[in-house]
């Protein structure tokens, strides 16, 4: 494993623990270079899943792109960073409990909202706005209507 510090190929592992309810594991490093320490995890490799995009074409599962939708989504709201892979972990481990191949992506948003929906309400509204292509004011004003109706729920 290579230092994210100074690129050396020399790490060693210092530690490693069971992580996300033993699904993973998470392994403390040292660089024998610069000395620097550096935590990495692994996971078990999956088979391989694509995502059916709205428009019908097809592109393999990437975890960044509903990380990067979940921190923008809650930019400013007090959801920590650990709270954020736990959503992600969840809506992983349920999509891939499916054991499909495939995937439409409304699935992955409908997961993601749901999700977002417990944990910051901000951050639900702010997801589904750009999902769900809000057209205007009053769409906005009526998914927040459903959330007061629903008690948030």
């Amino acid at each position: 494993m290579k230092c994210p510090y100074c690129n050396a190929d020399d790490t060693k592992v210092i530690d490693s623990r069971p992580a996300d309810e033993n699904t993973s594991i998470r392994r403390r490093r040292q660089c024998e270079t610069c000395g620097k320490r550096f935590t990495t995890y692994e996971k078990l490799e999956t088979m391989p899943l694509m995502i059916i995009k709205k428009d019908n074409t097809r592109e393999p599962y990437n975890r960044a792109k509903i990380e990067a939708g979940i921190v923008t989504s809650c930019h400013k709201r007090p959801v920590s960073s650990a709270q954020i892979r736990g959503l992600i972990d969840e809506i992983e481990n349920e999509i891939f409990s499916f054991e499909e191949k495939e995937i439409p992506s409304s699935v992955i948003g409908e997961k993601v909202m749901q999700k977002l929906k417990l944990v910051d309400e901000v951050a639900y509204v702010r997801f589904a706005s750009v999902y769900r292509e809000f057209k205007d004011v009053n769409t906005f004003v009526e998914e927040i209507g459903k959330l007061l109706k629903n008690g948030g729920k």
